[in-house]
């Protein structure tokens, strides 16, 4: 498979979705919704919602059914880095190429963003729940499963752990939890959300857990060793932020070579647990395997 252009294929399916899902720029109040767009339609890998679409088809799902949750998810991760960005967290200025939304449009208006952008996400997962043939039970499902990996458990509490971590003792141990919940956990509900709505059985909905928790780990990683010998210009972003902030990273740990080593070790983990899925899971390997080469 061609990994980039069937995320490519499938980020462009996933982008007109959400310029439809999104309210318009114009509609009353306009600053609140031109900064939800601006937020949202600025750019991305759209890597969770095209997992959420890759685990679907590897369990045989319709890829229809799962659009409305998967937007919803990326609609959750966009309130996120628009809440990361803000002064008062990480204090970043660029985004994906772009001033952050707070230098454009102001603290307030990007925190108030990011929380329309939350509640919005949680309305289309409800939806794939009232729209679709999916079943209610499985809906909740979805919906709590989400709201798990957005709290406490996964984002915040993560976020909590990095703005704390130069605080903090056992720094090995402490780095791995930092990861595990503030990006392994949303990318573990993205195939879990595609692969419930897809009616799993629970051996294989088991395989894709285990696929989501390597492959968050490994895209973390690879996020911490880029923000070392990335360049700018592709990632789209400052490079050296954590560094500067002194967060708890794998190369500020580890080194370089170690933190390779062990982003190359969860990527394989994540292909070894979809291997019994076949061809139907070509997507899942393929994107474990950019994983290693991305760099941006």
């Amino acid at each position: 498979m061609d990994f980039k252009a069937a995320l490519s294929e499938k980020a462009h399916l996933i982008n007109q979705a959400l310029d439809a899902y999104l309210p318009p720029e114009l509609a009353p109040p306009v600053v609140i919704h031109q900064a939800m767009r601006y937020s949202v339609l600025s750019g991305g890998k759209r890597l969770r919602p095209a997992l959420v679409l890759g685990a679907a088809e590897a369990v045989g799902g319709r890829v229809e059914a799962v659009l409305p949750a998967a937007c919803g998810i990326e609609l959750i991760h966009c309130y996120s880095l628009v809440h990361d960005d803000l002064p008062a967290m990480d204090d970043d200025d660029l985004r994906r190429g772009r001033p952050t939304t707070h230098k454009v449009f102001g603290e307030a208006i990007a925190i108030l963003a990011g929380d329309a952008l939350l509640t919005l996400g949680f309305e289309l997962l409800a939806r794939a729940g009232l729209e679709t043939d999916v079943s209610p039970v499985d809906a909740l499902k979805v919906v709590r499963e989400v709201a798990v990996a957005a709290g406490t458990e996964g984002m915040v509490g993560g976020q909590v752990l990095d703005i704390k971590s130069p605080e903090a003792g056992a720094p090995a141990e402490l780095v791995k939890e930092i990861h595990r919940r503030k990006t392994a956990a949303l990318f573990v509900a993205s195939v879990r959300t595609g692969a419930i709505l897809a009616r799993a059985s629970e051996e294989a909905l088991a395989a894709l857990t285990r696929f989501g928790m390597s492959f968050g780990l490994a895209f973390q990683i690879t996020d911490d060793i880029l923000d070392v010998v990335g360049e700018e210009a592709r990632m789209g972003k400052r490079a050296g932020s954590d560094a500067r902030q002194k967060k708890l990273t794998y190369p500020a740990i580890f080194g370089l070579a170690a933190a390779r080593e062990r982003a190359r070790a969860a990527a394989m983990e994540a292909v070894a647990a979809v291997e019994g899925f076949g061809s139907a899971a070509a997507f899942l390997r393929g994107a474990a395997e950019f994983i290693l080469t991305r760099d941006y």
